[in-house]
């Protein structure tokens, strides 16, 4: 489980419990049981926070949305300083390869958030996307957007 990830070293505060590990989540203040996906979610927050200075007040985590009667939930969502919607991030396990098909899902989900940022990680590779709106596709970044502060 906690193999090395594309990210940098980060220090996570780990228990077990009756054989289950859970790790603590710090923006929601409570202990998640340690699937490989929400490894990969908690790299994926702190690296957000601690190298790209995403202020931590505009996240909005596992949050349940509704797309074609289905509801659905998203992993990460930052707003930007007004409230809207900036980024929308899904967070696979490592053994998930990213490929058409889960950019597609993220595509999906943002049908319904409408952010003009998305991206997918599985923790080794990372993609990020910004939306043309005027010819209505996504185009690959090289890197995560900045965040405007």
């Amino acid at each position: 489980m906690q193999q090395p990830l594309n990210f940098p070293e980060f220090k996570f505060n780990i228990r077990e419990h009756k054989g289950t590990l859970s790790i603590f989540d710090a923006m929601r203040k409570k202990f998640l049981i340690l699937t490989p996906e929400e490894w990969v979610r908690q790299h994926m927050i702190s690296f957000l926070v601690e190298y790209k200075q995403y202020p931590k007040s505009l996240f909005a985590l596992e949050k349940s949305i509704q797309y074609n009667n289905l509801l659905k939930r998203f992993d990460i969502l930052i707003l930007d300083r007004s409230g809207n919607p900036f980024l929308l991030i899904e967070c696979k396990a490592t053994d998930v390869k990213l490929s058409q098909k889960t950019v597609e899902q993220v595509a999906v989900y943002n049908k319904t958030v409408g952010a003009p940022y998305m991206g997918i990680s599985n923790g080794k590779q990372h993609i990020f996307l910004a939306f043309i709106r005027n010819e209505q596709k996504y185009e690959q970044l090289s890197d995560l957007p900045q965040f405007q502060l």
